[in-house]
């Protein structure tokens, strides 16, 4: 385990190491029992843009994205679907990473635009990489948090994870729950609940990605790459024109009840994290709603 020179003083090792004994040690759970075998990428996922910028490694069991002047690049699922648990083991790149973006998501953007996000904001070495979440639900976005990880994610793989079924949206780093968004109607809270792709990238987004857009991608050390593995989907398919009606039943394992809320550990694991590593929230932004969300409340 390797930590950036920003975050290494003794009284913050001891802590930090602290505390990552009581992540995997006390707080952590496989979801579901699924299996994290990796799979070869074609078998769920097609290259989407920058071709020439994507490259299969190790038997098509590791991607390779990467990024300079002309060109980034993205993949996406073959398929879409309505509900699941959807995950991907990341590298950031290693160089300078500053004013670019390394994204994870579910996305459907037609008549109705519904998306959850992992958003990585690169930065220049040494300075901490930023991880961004957002939730946009029946075309209504910006409610991003913000976390500063307790690890540097340019050093090795990492999990992302998104558990999504009729009741909660959980973000999790590695087995760590980071995030929830429940579905709670009654108070006027707008839930995803159309069918989504599963969507990654590497691009430019040096106009607002770092410092606000005052750092710019360093192209002196190109092409910036980053790395991805396990291709595997535990997914609802939900085709957009015939959306499945049944991908909230409860014989999906991730809609039982057991998954309708964070357990004891995790939900110290949660809390734990929100108040260490969260260094910015949409629900107490009052520049910008001075009335917070409804989601925000109670």
């Amino acid at each position: 385990m390797s930590f950036p020179p920003w975050m290494i003083t003794t009284s913050v090792m001891v802590a930090l190491l602290d505390f990552f004994f009581f992540l995997s040690a006390d707080a952590t759970r496989t979801i579901g029992g699924f299996d994290q075998k990796n799979v070869a990428f074609d078998q769920n996922y097609n290259v989407t843009w920058g071709n020439h910028h994507a490259q299969l490694l190790n038997q098509g069991k590791e991607v390779q994205l990467s990024l300079d002047q002309s060109s980034g690049a993205g993949f996406a699922s073959k398929s879409y679907y309505g509900s699941g648990y959807f995950q991907m083991k990341i590298k950031l790149p290693t160089k300078d990473s500053g004013g670019v973006i390394t994204a994870f998501y579910m996305f459907l953007n037609t008549t109705m635009h519904d998306e959850l996000d992992f958003e990585f904001l690169g930065n220049r070495p040494g300075k901490p990489i930023t991880l961004q979440t957002n939730v946009f639900a029946n075309s209504i976005g910006g409610r991003e948090q913000k976390f500063t990880l307790w690890f540097d994610p340019a050093t090795d793989f990492h999990y992302y994870k998104l558990l999504w079924n009729h009741h909660q949206i959980v973000f999790f780093v590695d087995d760590t729950p980071i995030r929830i968004y429940k579905n709670n109607i009654k108070k006027g809270v707008e839930y995803p609940n159309n069918t989504m792709q599963v969507k990654v990238s590497l691009w430019d987004g040096s106009s607002w990605a770092t410092d606000g857009g005052k750092t710019k991608a360093n192209w002196t050390n190109g092409p910036i790459e980053a790395h991805f593995q396990d291709f595997k989907i535990d997914g609802c398919l939900s085709p957009v024109n015939n959306p499945n009606k049944d991908c909230f039943a409860q014989n999906y394992w991730w809609n039982t009840k057991t998954y309708w809320q964070l357990d004891t550990k995790q939900q110290k694991a949660y809390d734990e994290v929100r108040k260490k590593y969260m260094n910015y929230d949409y629900c107490t932004d009052k520049g910008r709603y001075p009335i917070p969300p409804h989601e925000c409340t109670g």
